[in-house]
C-alpha cells in the first residue's frame, strides 16, 4: 500500500470517529432535556344551523299567588285592651257605627284566633266578619247600657242576623253572657288598615252537616271559579268551605257572595286580614 492511500484511510477513519463523538455528544445531552408534549387536539364544536332554534330555558319559580298567602299576625294587647286604648277612646268620636245582634262564643284550649294569637276567654276580643283584624271598638248593649271596649281578633260570627260573637269577657262586660242573644252598638274607633278599600277577602259557605256535601260544593267551585282557592274544612260537628279568588279581591268575592245560593249553608263575606 502506497503512502498516499494509507494517508486516505487515516482521513476516512478519522472523519468515522469524529461523527460518532458527535452523535455520543448529542445523544447524552437529549437526556437532560425536558420535552414537552403538544397539547392533544381539542374537537371542535358542532356548527349549529343558523335556523336550528334555541333551547328554551326553565322559567324561574314563580312566586307564590297571593291567594294562597299567609295572613300575618295582627297582634292585641295582653288582655284584649291597653290603658292607651282608653285614654284614646276617651279623647276621640268613633269613626264607624253599626247596629245588629251580638252572641258569645268560646273554643277548646290552644285554638288560635283568627288574627294568629291564642283565643282567651278572658280577653276583651271580639269576631266580626269584615272589620279589619286589629279594630278598637266599643260595644253597647242597648237592652242595659253596659258598654265595653275591646278589639278585633277573630272571625264571625257565622249565622244569620248575627254581627258580632263576644268572648266571655267581653260578653260579661256588656251583659249580654247570662241572656246569650242582645241587641248592641258597635262604635269603631281605629282601625290599622283602612275600612272601605284594599283589604284581603273570602266567602266561608256553612254550616254543612254533611262533609259530602261540603267537599261536593268544593267541587263545584273549583269548576266554576279556576284561578281561586277553595277549601273544605270542619268545625264544631259541622263543615265549611271557603273560597278565596284570585288576589284575594274584594270585588269578586262580594260578586260571589251575591250570587251562591247554595242548597244548604250560608255565604258570608269575611275580611281575612
Amino acid at each position: 500500500m502506497t503512502g498516499t492511500e494509507v494517508q486516505g484511510r487515516g482521513r476516512l477513519w478519522a472523519g468515522w470517529a469524529g461523527l460518532a463523538l458527535m452523535l455520543l455528544v448529542v445523544t447524552g445531552c437529549g437526556h437532560h432535556k425536558t420535552t414537552t408534549q403538544p397539547p392533544a387536539p381539542q374537537a371542535a364544536a358542532p356548527e349549529i344551523p343558523a335556523t336550528a332554534p334555541v333551547p328554551e330555558q326553565p322559567a324561574p319559580p314563580s312566586e307564590p299567588s297571593v291567594a294562597r298567602g299567609h295572613i300575618p299576625i295582627t297582634s292585641a294587647p295582653r288582655g284584649g285592651i291597653s290603658d292607651e286604648d282608653l285614654d284614646y277612646i276617651a279623647t276621640h268620636r268613633p269613626i264607624l257605627s253599626e247596629e245588629g245582634d251580638a252572641t258569645w262564643y268560646t273554643a277548646h284550649k290552644g285554638r288560635r284566633a283568627a288574627n294568629g294569637q291564642v283565643f282567651s276567654n278572658h280577653a276583651l276580643t271580639a269576631a266580626h266578619r269584615t272589620l279589619p283584624m286589629g279594630s278598637l271598638i266599643v260595644v253597647t248593649n242597648l237592652e242595659n247600657g253596659q258598654s265595653a271596649a275591646m278589639r278585633i281578633t277573630d272571625r264571625g260570627p257565622f249565622a244569620p242576623d248575627k254581627v258580632i260573637d263576644l268572648t266571655i269577657a267581653s260578653a260579661k262586660a256588656t251583659g249580654v253572657y247570662r241572656v246569650g242573644v242582645a241587641r248592641v252598638r258597635i262604635d269603631v274607633y281605629r282601625t290599622p288598615k283602612p275600612i272601605d278599600e284594599g283589604g284581603r277577602w273570602c266567602v266561608q259557605i256553612g254550616a254543612f252537616k254533611s262533609q259530602r256535601k261540603a267537599e261536593k260544593l268544593k267541587a263545584q267551585l273549583l269548576r266554576k271559579y279556576p284561578g281561586s282557592h277553595v277549601i273544605d274544612f270542619s268545625g264544631e260537628h259541622s263543615y265549611w268551605v271557603r273560597i278565596r279568588p284570585e288576589g284575594d279581591n274584594r270585588e269578586v268575592a262580594e260578586s260571589i257572595a251575591r250570587h251562591l245560593h247554595p242548597s244548604q249553608g250560608d255565604a258570608y263575606l269575611t275580611r281575612l286580614d
